[in-house]
């Protein structure tokens, strides 16, 4: 198996085993999970998520929403970090991102399972989930853009994950098309999150955006989404073979 990067992330929709093989034995080293709009339940992230962590895949659970349970159950079944939708603005991020981290430093509540072993915890165990497990509010809110600076500097974020799609619909740009005013604001969330010396994060499905990512410093790039992969590999098939028929047709 090749060396896995934790740079590169692959997006998976549903809890695939077959996918997650996949995508550790091409050399990925990272998984968002789209909790908010795949196929997942609270049983299968159960399972999934030390599946994934057993193939040394870094998760990155997408939560159901901005709320406690969600976050706190994705952190509870062993995701490595939480990526936080519909984050409005820094107020909103300082009140739904505390629900990641322990007091005093924020409001996660303790539970007793998988990540404590089943079993009680002391303050280093506190101290080391609150250093190792990562809170990534998603920019995809016109105020979340317009405070992504008081964003970043909040104890409780230690980074940021890029919404493109819904960005450039809430900017009212309408679809997102890798305009020139998207990759602006792709620039706004980079040079803010430099300045910060906090990660930032961007599915980067075309190569303008993967360029982008690695040229600016993107901690971790999405390269490619599990339906996508599919489309692409199907499709692919499909026209090698209707390339070949049509060169037998023009010998016959």
């Amino acid at each position: 198996m090749p060396d896995q990067n934790r740079r590169y992330a692959a997006w998976l929709s549903g809890p695939s085993f077959a996918a997650a093989e996949i995508v550790a034995q091409l050399g990925y080293g990272a998984a968002v999970l789209d909790i908010e709009h795949g196929s997942f339940d609270l049983a299968d992230l159960e399972r999934f998520i030390p599946f994934l962590r057993q193939l040394n895949l870094d998760v990155l659970a997408k939560v159901l929403g901005p709320e406690r349970g969600p976050i706190q159950q994705a952190l509870d079944f062993g995701a490595t970090a939480v990526v936080i939708p519909h984050v409005e603005n820094a107020a909103h991020a300082a009140t739904v991102c505390a629900f990641a981290k322990f007091p005093p430093l924020g409001d996660r509540s303790f539970a007793g399972g998988r990540t404590a072993r089943y079993g009680g915890f002391d303050d280093d165990w506190i101290a080391r989930q609150d250093r190792e497990t990562r809170v990534y509010p998603m920019i995809e809110d016109a105020g979340a853009i317009d405070e992504i600076k008081d964003i970043l500097a909040l104890p409780t974020v230690d980074g940021v994950f890029v919404g493109p799609s819904d960005l450039s619909m809430r900017r009212e740009r309408g679809a997102y098309t890798r305009s020139a005013d998207d990759f602006s604001d792709l620039q706004l969330v980079a040079d803010a999150a430099r300045a910060a010396g906090k990660p930032w994060v961007l599915p980067a499905w075309s190569a303008a955006e993967k360029q982008f990512a690695l040229t600016h410093g993107a901690d971790q790039l999405v390269l490619t989404m599990e339906h996508g992969a599919l489309m692409a590999g199907f499709g692919a098939a499909l026209a090698e073979t209707a390339e070949l028929t049509a060169a037998l047709d023009q010998h016959r």
